[in-house]
Parts: structure tokens; C-alpha cells; sequence
């Protein structure tokens, strides 16, 4: 197992540099980010000359990358064009978004998971199409109609939450922005469990657990469930990063000043610092998710070895 951790945290390396490297370049093709600061005048060329020398953007695109990787090393991520640093930043933004992806991924768990089991163990009755139903009916309608549709029924018509949390959200207050969230995600957990343990309650070692007469409660559990959770496991894991990054209609709606909603002032203002730094800890977050559903694998399956 160890080997395998160390081997795998090598892959990382070229996958990490060479990501950074593709996002670097695409948010320096957005336009120009000191036509920006200008507001709707242009800059007069010595303002634009000297704010380029500030920022480093006078220097070759590959020498910026560079350079910035330099700083990144020792936990300078760069200054935003306001003049905050970009882990500023990152301190306010990155901690209410984690708790709104717990939330998110606690209602893709116990609902997706919960409904997954029920339904693929009753496939083909009525709950089984119902819930099929409803899952590809969440999918098909788009998240920001499903969260301004729960914001003016629970926020404004009915009042039982705020139309707009707090500036330091808790859990209680992101329970309908994570229910949002993990709408979607949630609808294809249901669906993807189902399928898995259908396909499961035929297999041998099921069949030879009820034939030693072992109750149903514990076949399902400790030998149908751990078996068929593998694939979930991959979609939850890999989900993780997506729920953080993806966050941005959900962070607007209910006016969340997280990791989306500085990503999505980043980007409206050009503001290349911040949109690569909050990426390149996404890229982070998304590597370290998938070694950790690696290692899973042979936690639920122990027929499953790491050389």
C-alpha cells in the first residue's frame, strides 16, 4: 500500500504542472486584464505600462508561469487587482464553500444512496419508476431554476429561511443552498446505486449468503452494499472537486461569497491572479479526491490489493 501511495503522489507531479500549466494559459487569452482596471476609459499608456511592471505582466507568458509557480511553492499566490491578497481571499472563500460541499455530499450519501438501495432492490415496482422518474426529472430541469424556485417558495412566499445567508454561513443556514447543490449529483448517485445493486443481487456470493441463511438485513448490508458501492464511491469522490468548483449559480442565487462566487468575479473582471490561484488549489483538491477513492477501493472490497 505504500508504494502504491508513493507511486501514485509521483503521478501527481507532471498531472499538477502540466494542469496549472493549461489553465495559466487559457486565463491569459480571456483579453487583457489592465484594460479592466481602467473602467470604461482606456488606460493612458505610462498607467497601463506601469500597472503591467506591477502585476508582471510585462514579462513572456512562460516566465509569468514561472514565476508564479515560484511563488506558489512558498504560499504567495499573488495580489488581486484591489491590492487583497489572493490567500486573503482564499481564507474567507474556501471554508463556507467546504461546508457547503459537506452538505451537499451528506444529502448525495443518506438520500442517493438510501433511495439507490430501496429502489434497486424493488426494481420494476411502483416506488422503483417513481423514483426513476423524479431522478430524471431533477436531472432535466437546470440548477438555477431548481434554487430560485426553493428561494422564492421557502425564502420569500412561505419564510421558513432567509432568501440570502449570512456573511459567515452555518451549516443549518446552507442545508437548502446544499440541497441545491446536490440536486443533480444526488439524482445520478440514486440512479447509478440502483443499477449497481440490481446487478449485484444476482451474484453468486449473494446467493450463497442467503443460502447459509444469514438475515437479509446483514446480506444487503455487509455483502450487497459494500460490493455495489464501488462505482458510487468513484462518482462521489470525483464529485467532490466539481461541487467546489461548480458551486457558482448556487453561490449567486443565495448570495454566498465562496470559492464560485470569487471565481465568477474573477473572471467578470479579468482578474487573472485570483481565477488561477482559487483553480490551482481546486486542481489540488481534485487529486487528492481521487487518490482517496483509490485507496477506498480496497477498503470495500477485499479482494482488491495494492503492490
Amino acid at each position: 500500500m505504500g508504494r502504491y501511495v508513493i507511486r501514485r503522489l509521483l503521478q501527481m507531479i507532471p498531472v499538477f504542472f502540466g494542469t496549472t500549466l493549461l489553465i495559466f494559459l487559457m486565463v491569459n487569452v480571456m483579453g487583457d486584464p489592465i484594460a479592466g482596471l481602467c473602467g470604461d476609459r482606456q488606460c493612458d499608456p505610462a498607467t497601463a505600462a506601469q500597472l503591467r511592471s506591477e502585476f508582471g505582466l510585462d514579462k513572456p507568458v512562460w516566465q509569468q508561469y514561472l514565476t508564479y509557480m515560484g511563488n506558489v511553492f512558498t504560499g504567495d499566490f499573488g495580489t488581486a487587482f484591489n491590492g487583497q491578497k489572493v490567500t486573503e481571499l482564499m481564507a474567507t472563500a474556501f471554508p463556507i464553500t467546504i461546508r457547503l460541499t459537506v452538505v451537499a455530499v451528506v444529502f448525495e450519501v443518506v438520500i442517493g444512496i438510501s433511495l439507490g438501495v430501496v429502489t434497486g432492490l424493488r426494481r420494476g415496482r411502483p416506488i422503483d419508476t417513481t423514483v426513476l422518474i423524479l431522478t430524471l426529472v431533477v436531472i432535466a430541469v437546470p440548477t438555477f431554476v431548481t434554487g430560485l424556485l426553493l428561494q422564492l417558495l421557502l425564502g420569500v412566499e412561505w419564510g421558513i429561511i432567509k432568501p440570502s445567508v449570512s456573511a459567515d454561513p452555518t451549516f443549518d443556514e446552507l442545508l437548502v443552498p446544499g440541497l441545491v447543490l446536490a440536486s443533480v449529483s444526488l439524482a445520478y448517485v440514486t440512479r447509478l446505486t440502483r443499477t449497481s445493486i440490481a446487478e449485484n443481487a444476482r451474484a453468486d456470493y449473494v446467493r450463497t449468503a442467503v443460502a447459509k441463511g444469514l438475515p437479509r438485513r446483514r446480506v444487503v448490508v455487509r455483502h450487497l452494499l459494500r460490493n455495489s458501492l464501488i462505482p458510487v464511491v468513484t462518482f462521489i469522490g470525483t464529485d467532490v472537486g466539481a461541487l467546489m468548483g461548480g458551486a457558482i449559480v448556487t453561490e449567486r442565487i443565495f448570495n454566498i461569497h465562496g470559492v464560485g462566487y470569487q471565481l465568477y468575479q474573477g473572471i467578470l473582471r479579468q482578474n487573472s491572479q485570483t481565477v488561477v490561484g482559487f483553480v490551482t488549489i481546486l486542481v489540488l483538491v481534485f487529486l487528492a479526491a481521487n487518490l482517496i477513492v483509490d485507496l477506498l477501493y480496497a477498503v470495500l472490497d477485499p479482494r482488491i490489493r495494492y503492490a
